[in-house]
């Protein structure tokens, strides 16, 4: 049993609770009073079971024979443990997950010192109120009007009429 008790890994419930948001918090609050009961009772548990006290059995039970009966079919008694296929399936899963957290990571770094230069950039430009109207094409360039695309903006040419 201790075995088992060891391999089981302990879970980390402040970082747990961090994650949890405002509205899951009852039920955060249940599964972990209900973790701790359940933890409370697998450790009041001996680490192996009382063994059972045979002589006594055959000396209380009137039926000679049965208590022989029963401990040769306890005794032959196995019973498999069953076998861990996820733990694996689990790991991959959380490899992937730092793998794309990671790539995540990258990727911000990389917008935070682009949206960094156009920062510096918005603030190292005259003030709109002291800008020309040259001034503010040459600092937006996508808001110059396209003479030869629109070359009778904002009229209509009367052939459009």
């Amino acid at each position: 049993m201790a075995g088992r008790r060891a391999a089981i890994k302990a879970i980390d419930w402040a970082a747990f609770a961090e994650r949890v948001p405002p509205s899951q918090r009852p039920m955060f609050n249940a599964l972990k009073t209900r973790s701790d009961a359940l933890s409370a009772r697998l450790a009041a548990l001996p680490e192996k079971p009382p063994a059972i006290d045979w002589a006594y059995y055959k000396s209380a039970v009137a039926k000679a024979g049965m208590v022989d009966e029963f401990q040769k079919k306890f005794s032959a008694l196995k019973i498999p443990e069953p076998v861990d296929t996820q733990t694996s399936k689990i790991n991959a899963q959380e490899q992937e997950a730092a793998k794309s957290a990671a790539e995540y990571v990258q990727a911000s770094k990389a917008r935070i010192a682009q949206y960094e230069q156009e920062l510096q950039k918005l603030k190292s430009m005259i003030p709109f109120e002291q800008m020309t109207l040259e001034d503010f094409h040459e600092a937006f360039p996508e808001t110059r009007l396209d003479k030869e695309k629109y070359p009778y903006w904002p009229h209509k040419p009367i052939a459009d009429l």
